[in-house]
């Protein structure tokens, strides 16, 4: 696979160099990378609407829209403030799985729960989940459906999936709580707090009585899952109904994770991830009984961000393959995966060196599209891939 484009009708995005006329092969099928909107600043997620729009999240705090392939000027009207700060800001959007008649849309953000320390500091922050009715280009009567109870600096989580029984998936960070001292005692591994945690409400925001933690003493009744990092993808298989999460490890160590109800997937306790600055090990351990395993894991780190099941028909041959993106990698990684026999064993890289790939969706054209951030702050675009017809030799 070509992993520099050839400079052809060259447009220069953000530090990113695109042709739309260079055509990238990869095993099944070859495609091009075109430019879908440009001129976001720290784009964190996109949700396509029916009728055409497109919902882009920019972590300062606005929610834009893209029509008819254009970036409209104005951000979205009745958006709540949020602590734009560390890795806070507004993060996920997702419409409702019967958006076309209720027009509800959901939204994660930093939510302030409190005043700075002092005059430079950030305001303390939490994860929050909203939905309201997202009509004429403005979000009114909206309710907040869930507010985490942990703070920390960052590791905000706020990814969203919706299943098909009606219920509503949230991921919570560990909010960067050191993994020192005892491991065993980490935020992530106390079932009476949201640090590291998935939940699972109903979509007006009750809690499901069968929750697998309702019944037990002190532990929070939303909580699905425990022992997470900092998910960065969340996807709902679309034959099984399996919830399917990336976890952003440390340096090393990314995961994928099969999310079962009552499990506890190991963080810090244990993983393959060693600290940022010292490269010591974190872990006791990679394994321990009553901790799963992750189905895949990324040694080294790619910085895992964005995941996405495909089910659309511009890419016949990759439905029901995996797509994740890479930030530090900056790269997209397709896994083959069979409900059956799991997934093979070779990874492919595609749409390379095109910048911090922080979310990637498919649209409700089949297109695949990903969703570009730069670290400083720097304008940055969605991009687009779009099927080649290959050619045969005659």
């Amino acid at each position: 696979m070509a992993r520099t484009l050839a400079i052809v009708a060259l447009t220069l995005l953000g530090g990113i160099q695109l042709s739309g006329q260079t055509t990238l092969r990869s095993a099944l099928h070859d495609y091009r990378v075109v430019t879908f909107a440009e001129g976001l600043v720290q784009p964190w997620s996109i949700a396509f609407l029916p009728g055409g729009d497109a919902l882009i999240t920019e972590r300062p705090g606005r929610l834009r829209i893209v029509r008819n392939g254009k970036l409209l000027p104005n951000p979205v009207e009745g958006v709540p403030a949020v602590v734009a700060a560390s890795q806070g800001g507004l993060l996920e959007v997702a419409p409702h799985p019967n958006f076309a008649a209720n027009r509800l849309l959901y939204l994660t953000y930093s939510k302030k729960i409190g005043e700075p320390a002092t005059p430079k500091d950030p305001a303390p922050a939490t994860t929050a989940l909203i939905r309201g009715r997202f009509e004429n280009d403005r979000l009114t009567n909206v309710e907040q459906l869930f507010q985490s109870v942990s703070e920390g600096r960052g590791h905000f989580g706020g990814k969203i999936a919706f299943d098909n029984n009606g219920f509503v998936f949230l991921t919570l960070g560990d909010r960067q709580v050191p993994p020192t001292g005892k491991l065993e005692a980490h935020p992530a591994q106390d079932l009476t707090n949201h640090h590291g945690k998935m939940i699972r409400l109903h979509d007006d925001g009750r809690v499901p009585a069968d929750n697998p933690f309702v019944k037990t003493a002190g532990a929070k009744p939303e909580t699905w899952s425990y022992g997470h990092r900092n998910i960065q993808g969340l996807a709902i298989h679309p034959e099984s109904g399996d919830v399917w999460a990336n976890e952003h490890g440390p340096q090393g160590g990314d995961e994928l994770n099969l999310i079962r109800p009552m499990v506890n997937y190991g963080w810090p306790v244990i993983g393959y991830g060693v600290n940022y600055t010292t490269g010591l090990a974190i872990h006791t351990s990679t394994h321990r009984e009553g901790m799963a395993q992750p189905a895949q894991v990324w040694v080294p780190s790619i910085g895992m961000s964005g995941l996405m099941i495909y089910t659309g028909d511009k890419f016949p041959n990759w439905k029901g393959n995996f797509f994740m993106g890479g930030m530090a990698g900056q790269q997209v990684v397709r896994l083959t995966y069979d409900p059956k026999r799991g997934f093979s064993p070779n990874r492919e890289l595609l749409a390379t060196e095109m910048g911090r790939i922080r979310d990637i969706r498919q649209g409700l054209d089949g297109y695949i599209y990903l969703v570009i951030d730069d670290r400083d702050g720097k304008p940055t675009p969605v991009l687009r891939m779009e099927p080649v017809e290959r050619q045969t030799l005659r």
